[in-house]
């Protein structure tokens, strides 16, 4: 996958210092990464970058609107979403991010390209299991929860039509108490 340049942050001619990095996030973003599962996305990226004479340290925090699919309706709702990560670049013989929280770049590296980052942040801002604010408080009207309401079982029905005597059921009762 081709990076993004606009994500790409040149470390190099920076200063000693903490420097902050502003991104929209939208959906043209998600379809490079060719996601699916987002209808929308309104997204604001914060990065700050530590610059200190032997690494980079940077804390990402986003937080914004993605439109997704209902788990229980499939009726599309905007999912607020926030999150926060930190991630320290080191300089080695050579590339190496097997740690999620260190990354690290061979010496002589210029830039770091955090659209990857970026991009699984988003991601695991968003809930496992998506169900629309009109689902939990009742205020959704929607076919698929009328079919649902439909086909569930009834906790609240007669019990008297349940506990009809099966005489089958009273000679086993039986065994159990002749002993």
């Amino acid at each position: 996958m081709k990076p993004m340049t606009e994500f790409t942050i040149p470390f190099v001619g920076l200063k000693v210092a903490t420097h902050h990095f502003d991104y929209k996030i939208e959906q043209a973003f998600f379809e490079h990464f060719e996601y699916k599962d987002f209808n929308n996305v309104k997204v604001d990226v914060k990065v700050a970058l530590t610059k200190k004479p032997t690494l980079l340290e940077l804390h990402f925090k986003v937080s914004g609107l993605v439109n997704i699919n209902c788990d229980v309706t499939n009726e599309p709702y905007n999912q607020k979403i926030n999150n926060e990560f930190d991630l320290v670049v080191k300089f080695g013989d050579e590339y190496n991010d097997e740690n999620i929280d260190i990354l690290i770049l061979p010496h002589g590296s210029y830039e770091l390209n955090i659209q990857q980052y970026l991009y699984e942040l988003i991601i695991l801002a968003v809930p496992i299991k998506r169900i629309h604010p009109g689902v939990k408080d009742g205020t959704l009207d929607s076919d698929i929860l009328k079919k649902l309401e439909e086909l569930s079982p009834r906790l609240n029905e007669d019990k008297e039509t349940h506990e009809e005597n099966d005489p089958r059921w009273d000679k086993l009762k039986k065994l159990l108490t002749d002993k």
